[in-house]
């Protein structure tokens, strides 16, 4: 089972996230064969990490808490929210995968788009936009814990102008809202 999660760090967590990085390496090194996709979103100055992307396939719904609560900077206080979804994989490839290149240029973003409510959208999960897969790093349907309400999708690429991405997304008229990230490849350097 895949399994999306995203840690916004809470504001003024920098020095934390960086003393801890290590145990948090750590940590992940246990998941490192279900690894999809990880790193850091970032500010717009592209110096400070505001946040953790993780796409990883686990056993199940108990391992995913297990990987968003037991993690040093979850339990350090690093971050003030978690998201954690199950995932629909669309790409079918890791960021390892990916085919462009792993320079840091800052042109990689997350991608996260909360739905509306189904009931008012019947097929919605349908309406997804249509991106260039050679810009995909990763690329899959957000669901509900059970895995059978669709409430989302999540992206991450490599956009020359991520607004226009978003705007793609805004104007299927399903989701409640587009958050756009800076982000970069993670784990050990």
């Amino acid at each position: 089972m895949d399994f999306f999660f995203y840690c916004r760090d809470r504001a003024g967590s920098r020095e934390l996230r960086w003393k801890l990085v290590e145990e948090h390496w750590s940590f992940m090194d246990r998941f490192a064969d279900g690894m999809i996709a990880r790193g850091p979103t970032l500010t717009a100055d592209l110096e400070g990490a505001t946040g953790s992307v993780h796409i990883v396939d686990l056993p199940d719904a108990e391992t995913a808490r297990v990987f968003a609560f037991e993690e040093p900077n979850y339990l350090a206080g690093v971050y003030e929210a978690v998201i954690v979804r199950r995932y629909v994989d669309l790409l079918g490839r890791t960021m390892w995968q990916f085919p462009g290149e792993r320079g840091e240029d800052g042109r990689r973003y997350l991608i996260l788009a909360q739905a509306k409510p189904l009931a008012d959208w019947p097929g919605a999960e349908s309406a997804e936009p249509v991106l260039e897969p050679e810009r995909l790093i990763a690329h899959g349907r957000l669901l509900s814990e059970n895995g059978e309400d669709w409430e989302g999708m999540a992206v991450i690429g490599e956009f020359p102008d991520p607004e226009a991405v978003r705007a793609l997304f805004e104007a299927t008229g399903v989701y409640e809202r587009v958050e756009v990230h800076p982000w970069t490849f993670g784990g050990r350097r």
